[in-house]
């Protein structure tokens, strides 16, 4: 079989999704700008053919490189990057090249935020209440019903890029008075904490791995005030929430892919929904699937990639918690006392690229535990400031 993956080099953890394609047996093939040399060694031995291009946006270089690959090795079986960025080339590609997998007819329910409401609605799952919006009017219509404050970000957005938090009718016209040439729903403001269901799906739609992440403070949160992040997965998921996911797996269609759904936990203890993403959570988080469980969900996913049904057999032994620090905060612990506080606990120190550096912070550290309390101590000690 022949899988294409698109620009693999990014994260940089997403090499070992091209190492256990190969070793399932398939042949890998990658499409990417830099150049073959400056991928890393890791990477460049699971590939079987790479194909540079000058500009991943140019759709043109794109299908050219398919078709030299269908040229010299056969039809595509597969095409992904696992990268929400990349979701609708991905599916564009799809459809040009009968390609299974998403394709342009079913794309802007997962990319479009207000496709995704009557989705909610129908698998009667609460949700946040929100319209596209194109003018000031529009807005305050919304804040009429809702009351402020108001988030407004764009329907087709990626973490929390272009997100406003505005709470009155000034800020709502200084708002369209510097809008971004994109489009933009308002929705109205949920008070509670973000959780998640996340996990993997297969051919059939079975979902053969889940869990369930709390954030100490959301990415919106954290990039509107720069500070840095903390989220951690739980060893039991909540029935409500499990049962919320399962139903949003189905009514969104969710074959062989991984996902990421996102919901407020309100103060009353009910489950609102946020957004769905069809892909893995974002950073390292397929790492903390790893390191919570001691399975390989990079292997997994690639035995998934066969088409046929994956029974796995795992345990959530540990709370699995990535903790971000930004370089522009004085902090009151070394890296070295880190390490030598936390010893086996650390699971992984990783730098991140500039580019998630606003979301995820500069470093992060994976640190694993059996229980809660231990986990927030280590978040205490790596992120309290002098």
């Amino acid at each position: 079989m022949n899988f294409v993956f698109l620009s693999p080099h990014f994260p940089p953890n997403y090499y070992l999704f091209c190492r256990r394609l190969k070793e399932a047996g398939f042949t890998v093939l990658a499409i990417g700008e830099p150049e073959f040399d400056e991928l890393s060694p890791e990477l460049r031995e699971a590939l079987d053919w790479y194909y540079k291009v000058e500009n991943l946006h140019n759709y043109s270089e794109l299908t050219a490189a398919c078709d030299f690959f269908t040229a010299r090795f056969g039809p595509i079986d597969r095409i992904d990057s696992l990268n929400e960025y990349w979701l609708e080339t991905e599916a564009k590609l799809r459809t040009q090249f009968g390609i299974y997998g998403i394709k342009n007819d079913t794309i802007a329910d997962i990319r479009h935020k207000s496709r995704m409401k009557p989705i909610f609605s129908a698998a009667g799952i609460q949700h946040a209440r929100g319209r596209l919006v194109n003018s000031s009017g529009e807005v305050l219509a919304l804040a009429r019903e809702t009351g402020f404050p108001l988030i407004v970000k764009p329907d087709d957005g990626m973490g929390a890029a272009f997100t406003y938090k505005l709470e009155n009718a000034a800020q709502v016209d200084a708002f369209f008075a510097g809008k971004p040439d994109r489009e933009f729903i308002a929705e109205e403001f949920i008070a509670g904490d973000i959780v998640t269901f996340d996990g993997l799906t297969d051919s059939g739609g079975r979902i053969v791995f889940c869990t369930s992440h709390v954030y100490g403070e959301g990415v919106m949160e954290s990039v509107l005030a720069d500070s840095h992040v903390y989220y951690y997965s739980l060893r039991e998921i909540p029935a409500d929430l499990e049962a919320a996911g399962r139903k949003l797996a189905a009514a969104f269609k969710v074959r062989e892919r991984f996902f990421h759904f996102e919901f407020f936990r309100r103060k009353d203890g009910t489950l609102c929904a946020l957004e769905v993403n069809i892909r893995p959570p974002g950073g390292f988080t397929v790492d903390m699937f790893n390191y919570s469980c001691d399975q390989d969900l990079y292997a997994v996913w690639a035995r998934v990639m066969r088409g046929a049904p994956v029974a796995l057999d795992y345990e959530r032994k540990y709370h699995c918690c990535y903790i971000g620090r930004k370089y522009r905060l004085a902090y009151k612990h070394s890296h070295e006392e880190i390490m030598s506080a936390l010893g086996s606990r650390v699971a992984l120190f990783q730098e991140l690229p500039p580019v998630l550096a606003r979301a995820m912070g500069d470093c992060g550290y994976i640190v694993r535990a059996e229980n809660p309390d231990a986990i927030m101590a280590a978040v205490k000690f790596i992120q309290e400031q002098t």
